[in-house]
């Protein structure tokens, strides 16, 4: 069996990865989401060993320790971990593999994995982010202001990335992203966005 190919798929939060990602899997059967350690505590409606592995610290360090994780970081006040075995057993199986892991996470697995492809999802706009983030309902004022902080502080990396696509209309970022993974980039629809307009956040101004 011919092994499958690893994509990072990264985003600020807000821009959609994880449901572009779910979206993607459901649509094309050769695809898997690795699915990432975390100690952060369960979200209505999450399960554990689907949405995450959730862990405690302790048990988090462990992994660590044992080199158990393809990369790991720290993402606010919380710890999540990729774990290499989990990731092979799929590329083995033949499956295309997603990572929904932050550019720290794509740099590391780039740097263990070189032939791993990496997507970039943005955007359309700072008044789309926001609004994105704000939706949530989840999360107070302050909350939701550093998250745009640290969406702009993620976006400045997007060139580190093999394709960058803009999530504005789901569909046609779905199809952007079928495209890569099918191996016909070609048909990845050119960067429109006004990256100025989005990076000018970092100044903290709005």
């Amino acid at each position: 069996m011919k092994p499958g190919t690893l994509f990072i798929l990264s985003a600020p939060s807000g821009a959609g990865k994880t449901t572009l990602a779910k979206a993607l899997a459901d649509a094309l059967p050769d695809v898997a989401i690795s699915v990432s350690h975390t100690t952060r505590a369960k979200r209505p409606g999450e399960q554990d060993g689907v949405d995450y592995v959730f862990v405690t610290e302790p048990e988090f360090s462990a992994s660590v320790a044992s080199g158990e994780f393809l990369e790991h970081a720290q993402v606010f006040e919380n710890l999540y971990g990729t774990s290499r075995k989990a990731v092979e057993k799929l590329l083995q199986e033949g499956k295309n593999v997603i990572l929904d892991i932050d550019w720290q996470g794509a740099r590391a697995v780039k740097q263990a994995m070189p032939q791993a492809k990496s997507i970039f999802i943005l955007p359309p706009s700072r008044e789309a982010l926001a609004k994105r983030l704000a939706g949530r309902g989840q999360d107070s004022k302050p909350v939701i202001e550093r998250r745009m902080r640290a969406a702009v502080s993620e976006m400045q990396h997007y060139k580190e990335f093999d394709y960058q696509i803009v999530n504005d209309d789901f569909a046609a970022a779905l199809a952007d992203l079928k495209a890569i993974i099918t191996g016909k980039p070609e048909r990845v629809r050119p960067l429109t966005v006004d990256m100025a307009a989005l990076l000018g956040m970092a100044g903290g101004g709005g």
